[in-house]
């Protein structure tokens, strides 16, 4: 790592998501840190520690392809 950099400095702004108002299966609620949960068509996702009631946190650890996008195009 460069002197003056942290790993801070590699890391994609846009890379934080924040999504209100969103909506699961209320078991989703009684998960707990580092529970895994798949929302459809998005891929894999780890509760993150900072959730509390109210305002869940989940980080995603696999994305799924998008393969009707690519079906869409063709047209």
């Amino acid at each position: 790592m460069p002197v003056g950099k942290t790993f801070l400095d590699n890391l994609n702004p846009r890379s934080l998501e924040v999504l209100r108002g969103s909506r699961a299966e209320p078991s989703v609620a009684d998960s707990s840190v580092g529970a895994r949960v798949q929302f459809e068509r998005l891929g894999y996702f780890c509760m993150d520690p900072d959730s509390r009631a109210g305002a869940l946190v989940f980080n995603r650890t696999v994305s799924l392809r998008d393969t009707w996008a690519k079906i869409a195009q063709r047209g």
